[in-house]
């Protein structure tokens, strides 16, 4: 375990395995680096992978949302995980990780040996539809809870779509807490979602990516988060999809087995 300073701020980070095939992995808001021991320690034969806290997650120092773009905490955490590559690694990400593992995969396709990519979040991969425009519709009242200071009740609609299924009142005080300081942060994500700051939509930017991709969705999703998965599927060339029978968003966390069976499945396709 380390802690060191990137892109300005202090970073936690850890390695998961002892294989010879390098890896990073990228956490969803609102969670940490240690949610992938249960998903990445059993392919610790054939991968070393990091694992990092993003800036104001699990031990990393905060972040502080005032005054920032939309946008800006992805572009933040994207040059954070760039700067653990230094050889092509197996990327995996779950929901916002893994909109910022597919915008170094577009970025920099020679950098990426396997791309796994659960419950992605890039809404606007799927801009216009009849989902996102129902999201978008949650979205504005959400960034208007946030505006209005009302952090608490933004918290509470955001874990009750996106979080494990734990109802808020059985939350720990101390999460329940820290998830209602973290809001604007997670204002600033979840604007990327939509804007897509960096252009990972973009004409023959997704087509670039020549890796295997392995693209992981729940059969209780959000509804919009199959629709996602599809756009992102039809736009590549070396793609397999799968769907985990009884997971919601939190897949890493709720079905980890699948998910790890998953990940190696895609291992061998590069």
């Amino acid at each position: 375990m380390h802690t060191d300073i990137r892109q300005g701020h202090e970073i936690f980070w850890q390695t998961i395995g002892t294989g010879p095939r390098p890896a990073l992995a990228v956490h969803c808001t609102l969670g940490a680096s240690q949610l992938w021991g249960p998903v990445l320690a059993p392919l610790g034969e054939q991968i070393s992978a990091i694992a990092f806290d993003q800036p104001n997650h699990g031990q990393s120092a905060p972040w502080d949302a005032s005054g920032a773009a939309p946008g800006a905490f992805q572009t933040l955490v994207t040059q954070i995980a760039a700067g653990f590559i230094d050889r092509p690694v197996d990327l995996i990400g779950h929901s916002f990780g893994a909109s910022v593992a597919l915008r170094i995969a577009v970025a920099a396709p020679e950098a990426v040996r396997s791309l796994t990519l659960i419950e992605p979040v890039l809404f606007a991969a799927v801009e216009g539809s009849a989902k996102w425009r129902e999201l978008r519709a949650h979205q504005d009242h959400f960034e208007a809870e946030i505006a209005a200071g009302n952090l608490e009740a933004a918290a509470r609609g955001f874990m009750g779509a996106w979080g494990a299924g734990v109802p808020w009142e059985a939350l720990p005080e101390h999460q329940r807490a820290r998830f209602i300081t973290q809001m604007p942060m997670v204002g600033n994500i979840s604007a990327a979602n939509f804007e897509d700051p960096g252009r990972i939509c973009r004409p023959d930017g997704i087509e670039a990516i020549d890796a295997p991709v392995m693209l992981i969705h729940g059969d209780k999703s959000p509804a919009i988060v199959p629709e996602v998965c599809e756009a992102i599927a039809a736009r590549l060339s070396d793609v397999g999809t799968a769907c985990i029978p009884g997971g919601g968003h939190m897949l890493p966390v709720t079905h980890a087995r699948q998910v790890t069976d998953l990940i190696g499945l895609n291992l061998e396709r590069s």
